[in-house]
């Protein structure tokens, strides 16, 4: 298969590409690396490099539409984003140009290439809004009320992909991702709390609980989330599907569990409560099991332990 990531050099791209290539497959990278990094792909150029391309292109380019033209991938991988909630809120009209027409052009270049499919990078933790509680886990048929920018976002990006599919013939599968952590994520400024939490309990440094520490995540290991993308580029045609366990961790429990891992014995420091932070929130995977024979396989202690590994042998 001729594949094509853009968002590849980032933390669940550049994973992506090391599995597709490992897999025999031809790869093309797009990303502009406002937020990926380019060492995310070493390990890929160094065992795989006749099969990689590299593209420092940023999808608000119309460029990006002769580019996939010119490159001709049979599927086409979509996780390039502006991913910070906070900055959509800030900068709606910034975050729409990167979310919303960025993922235009990479329709548009897809279309052109005739790519038989896109499988998009959807937000399992924006699109449905505040759930109430008895919603939990929340499946794909709940009602997608996003309450940020970037939640609106990736809600009419697969609007688009619906009528692009009934348009145009163009195939998807949207994947709604829950709190996807793993080695290679950024631990610094906005960042997943695993991450996080691993650059401080390695530094030595306090981690910070907000609020009672009671609110909860859905926490899906980055090579489970890869193996969803895989197994989308196949299955899963016109499908919205949640990528998540299910099970409700706490972020108390989080720390517990990533101390025990890291061997710290401190507990965290207590802050106030975030405004606006989403009280609970977990996906229920069923549907990714159905249609894509998807689960996931790497427990919150086992993934732990690899995500403070991977960062302590990095220093």
């Amino acid at each position: 298969m001729r594949a094509l990531v853009t968002g590849g050099a980032g933390f669940i791209g550049s994973t992506l590409v090391d599995r597709l290539l490992a897999e025999g497959h031809q790869v093309d990278v797009v990303d502009d690396l406002s937020s990926g990094n380019p060492a995310n792909l070493d390990g890929a150029r160094a065992d795989h490099g006749e099969r990689l391309a590299f593209h420092q292109t940023d999808i608000r380019d119309t460029e990006v539409v002769d580019l996939l033209a010119r490159r001709e991938p049979e599927v086409v991988f979509h996780l390039a984003a502006q991913a910070d909630v906070r900055v959509s809120v800030a900068r709606p009209t910034f975050d729409a140009a990167v979310n919303v027409l960025g993922s235009l052009n990479v329709m548009e270049g897809a279309r052109a290439a005739g790519a038989r499919k896109v499988v998009f990078a959807s937000s399992g933790g924006t699109i449905y809004g505040e759930p109430e509680p008895s919603a939990l886990p929340v499946t794909e048929s709940h009602p997608q009320q996003p309450l940020s920018p970037y939640g609106v976002a990736k809600k009419v990006v697969g609007d688009y992909l619906f009528a692009y599919r009934a348009l145009h013939g163009l195939d998807y599968t949207a994947l709604a991702l829950a709190n996807v952590y793993g080695p290679r994520q950024d631990p610094h400024g906005e960042a997943g709390v695993v991450a996080i939490f691993t650059g401080r309990l390695l530094a030595g440094e306090p981690c910070t609980i907000f609020g009672t520490g009671e609110q909860t995540r859905d926490f899906v290991y980055v090579d489970d989330v890869v193996d969803a993308f895989v197994r989308a580029a196949d299955r899963g045609s016109g499908l919205l599907a949640n990528v998540g366990t299910g099970r409700e961790v706490t972020v108390n429990e989080l720390y517990d569990t990533m101390a025990a891992a890291a061997g710290v014995t401190e507990p965290a420091v207590r802050a106030p409560a975030r405004p606006g932070e989403l009280d609970r929130s977990a996906l229920d995977p069923g549907l990714a099991g159905r249609e894509l024979g998807w689960a996931p396989a790497v427990d919150l202690e086992q993934g732990a332990r690899q995500v403070i590994d991977w960062f302590r042998a990095r220093g």
